[in-house]
């Protein structure tokens, strides 16, 4: 089993973008020392709390500031840019750092549809991801009419992004390999892998099916600690569940204490006659989260090799691409060094 890391590089309470960005690269050193395969950084847009919005931008940096480590999108939001731009700006990164980049492709806008239609400039909203990972194909194979220049005749390994069934359809048709979003959308986990598995035609890039499997981690020398650290992820994911995202805040002390806050902090609608109990809002949206957050290893070292073990019995997958919400970037980068000699031992 592989490992690699995904970064929406959060700001951290009391952060701005550039303090974001600066322990992006600190994360990516450590992880290259401890080994890990690739460090992907996602996209996303109109959200103040997160710094991935020039991906290719920070993924040069990335590349920039470590040796051997492979860096890549996680993923590009492919309808959201001219194929042709991609092509550019990823042959040009190739280019600058030969054998070190990855290109995730994924379908979604990863914002808003006000904002996608900003992105986009356009009123058409559907994706049209199979036509554009085509013509971006086109590009690096230089078979289209139009040239990508430095991108033309490269061999770049692309990298099919999902959170539904869909894409695992497109990924097995092309031979690619297939990332699945596991670590906020699990709910379709099982059924795209295994749609993918079932599907997959061998082609140039493969010869038989390969799956990253996204997932949350937090890990410390004990339970208790790390269920102390997961409640930072506790509030991350209740922010995104209300709209009201938050980046990373402080750790409190048990879970129960993050309800109790969102409960102090919101009144109960009401709308006519009917109004919501606060304990039902809460049960709603603890649900959404608890779903959500489903495919996360908390814990110590000897608690997540049986979770391991579980989820590696529950769907096939070759690699674990790990996101980490942990406020303390000590204990993030410790988190990560935890999961790394965990791992290492089960390989063995």
């Amino acid at each position: 089993m592989k490992l690699s890391v995904l970064n929406l590089v959060p700001l951290r309470q009391g952060q701005n973008f550039k303090d974001a960005m600066d322990a992006m690269v600190r994360l990516a050193q450590k992880v290259e020392d401890l080994g890990y395969e690739r460090y992907w950084i996602a996209e996303h847009h109109n959200m103040k709390s997160i710094a991935s919005s020039a991906t290719q931008l920070l993924i040069q940096h990335t590349l920039a500031n470590t040796d051997k480590i492979r860096v890549g999108s996680g993923g590009v939001m492919l309808p959201n840019h001219s194929p042709y731009l991609i092509a550019e700006q990823y042959g040009t990164l190739e280019t600058l750092y030969p054998n070190r980049l990855d290109l995730g492709l994924g379908r979604a806008p990863g914002t808003d549809m006000e904002t996608a239609r900003a992105l986009r400039r356009s009123d058409d909203l559907n994706p049209h991801f199979a036509d554009d990972l085509a013509e971006l194909a086109g590009y690096f194979k230089d078979s289209n009419p139009v040239h990508a220049y430095p991108a033309a005749g490269m061999d770049l390994p692309f990298y099919i992004l999902g959170s539904s069934t869909d894409s695992a359809y497109l990924a097995a048709e092309l031979g690619l390999p297939y990332v699945f979003a596991s670590h906020f959308a699990p709910r379709m986990m099982e059924e795209a892998v295994a749609i993918y598995r079932r599907n997959f035609k061998a082609s140039e890039h493969l010869d038989k099916p390969y799956v990253i499997l996204g997932a949350n981690a937090v890990m410390a020398d004990t339970d208790e600690e790390a269920r102390r650290l997961a409640t930072t992820q506790l509030q991350s994911f209740l922010g995104i569940v209300t709209g009201s995202p938050v980046g990373l805040r402080p750790p409190l002390d048990k879970e129960a204490d993050v309800w109790k806050d969102y409960i102090a902090a919101h009144k109960v609608p009401h709308f006519g006659p009917i109004a919501f109990e606060r304990d039902d809002i809460v049960n709603r949206e603890r649900y959404i989260v608890e779903e959500m957050s489903r495919v996360s290893l908390i814990g110590s070292p000897e608690t997540v090799k049986l979770e391991l073990e579980r989820l590696k019995e529950q769907v096939d997958f070759d690699e674990l691409i790990i996101n980490s919400y942990i406020y303390d970037e000590e204990a993030q980068h410790h988190s990560y060094d935890l999961l790394a000699q965990t791992v290492q031992k089960m390989n063995a």
